[in-house]
């Protein structure tokens, strides 16, 4: 759907990896190790994101690292048209509302670092009816056109996440 209005494979790339997760961040040959894209192209696109304030940039040792900048006034537009693209609003819409308890849900894996992926994890967290879900995500999965891996933890239950990781992006939460 969005390479549609933006024809740079790159750009999209970075579409995903910066305003996915504002939390991530790259460097340019990690990036280019990441989109298997060329420096050049990604060095483009970083400069022309900075330049335009969408990113901000940051050094580490002799490293410059490059994130979102959340304070950008398009930042919560285009984190909006990342999660359409990736069907977030689709699972949210068609899956939470109906399947219970629900306290929150997180995305976690490649897409809470930003990536684009073929696998989307989820965590709930809840009072959650197993067998609704896996019929509900089974149908969104056909919407989509990826796969969701799910993993449910009770709304009282102690959760450690890997320290190593990303943190997961918090996507919907009871209030």
């Amino acid at each position: 759907m969005i390479e549609a209005l933006i024809s740079s494979k790159t750009r999209v790339k970075m579409l995903l990896k910066f305003f996915l997760n504002a939390n991530s961040s790259g460097y340019l040959r990690g990036l280019e190790q990441e989109f298997g894209e060329s420096s050049n192209s990604i060095r483009v696109e970083l400069n022309r994101f900075e330049k335009a304030g969408m990113l901000k940039s940051f050094s580490k040792g002799n490293k410059k690292f490059f994130q979102a900048n959340k304070k950008h006034p398009l930042f919560n537009e285009i984190h909006n048209i990342v999660l359409k693209q990736i069907g977030f609003d689709t699972i949210i819409n068609n899956v939470i509302e109906r399947m219970g308890d629900v306290k929150k849900v997180f995305v976690a894996g490649d897409f809470a670092q930003g990536k684009d992926s073929q696998i989307i994890d989820l965590v709930f967290i809840g009072d959650i009816n197993r067998e609704y879900l896996v019929q509900l995500i089974k149908k969104v999965e056909k919407l989509i056109a990826r796969k969701i891996r799910f993993i449910i933890f009770e709304k009282n239950e102690k959760i450690k996440w890997d320290t190593n990781a990303v943190e997961p992006l918090l996507l919907w939460e009871d209030e």
